[in-house]
């Protein structure tokens, strides 16, 4: 029996973001960024463990309690320099407590709106899949490509482009072996460099990624709706 684990790369430092600490522990809605992310992965029945990767000097997990996320969750204080470092150094740590072609789900910790009905459509469209995928959604706006001076150059097609998002569902052993020599942006980048194709799962664009000020705000419109 295959099983599912999740794998939260969380030792960066959120430069363009411009806070005064990592913003994976900004305040969103009362609780850090991270908490929802971790949430929502912990609350998902198919999924068995939730590891998280730290930096090794993270002096901020510790001032908050998460025992109410429960028992699937796990810390790993290996976290690198880049996303690609860390994701590849809890890989590592989970040598030997999962087979080859157990799934490993990596997600944003700086992506908390995810939904189970997302968790739910990227495992179900991937579990017989020979190479695996990730949420996606596609390009819907015109796209300018800028010169230095941030004036435009000329318009690009989007046809048959995606915007990445993450959960991104990839067999431990391929991801492990893809990891080692590619440093790039999402793990789908590093499959990809392999020669395989993963596939994309339209999700939906609630399921943003925190980058800058005004994306928190947005972030906190989208789950006080949802708790409304």
């Amino acid at each position: 029996m295959l099983h599912h684990y999740a794998l939260v790369p969380a030792a960066g430092v959120g430069a363009r973001f411009g806070a005064a600490m990592p913003k994976q522990y900004l305040d969103l809605a009362g609780r850090p960024v991270i908490h929802y992310a971790l949430e929502a992965l912990c609350r998902c029945a198919r999924i068995d463990s939730v590891y998280v990767v730290l930096a090794p000097d993270d002096d901020c997990w510790a001032a908050y309690d998460w025992s109410a996320l429960g028992p699937k969750l796990r810390t790993l204080f290996q976290g690198g320099a880049t996303r690609a470092e860390s994701v590849a150094n809890g890989l590592s740590a989970l040598s030997g407590l999962l087979d080859d072609d157990d799934w490993v789900l990596v997600h944003d910790a700086a992506r908390p709106c995810l939904t189970q009905a997302m968790l739910g459509s990227l495992i179900d469209a991937l579990e017989s899949d020979p190479v695996g995928g990730l949420l996606a959604v596609p390009v819907a706006d015109t796209l300018k490509q800028a010169d230095a001076g941030n004036r435009s150059v000329n318009t690009q097609p989007r046809e048959g482009l995606w915007q990445a998002q993450t959960p991104q569902m990839f067999r431990y052993g391929l991801l492990r072996e893809a990891m080692k020599n590619a440093d790039m942006t999402d793990e789908a980048g590093a499959v990809e460099t392999a020669g395989l194709r993963p596939r994309l799962v339209r999700a939906d664009a609630s399921n943003l990624k925190i980058t800058f000020p005004e994306d928190l705000n947005l972030a906190e419109l989208i789950i006080q709706g949802r708790n409304a």
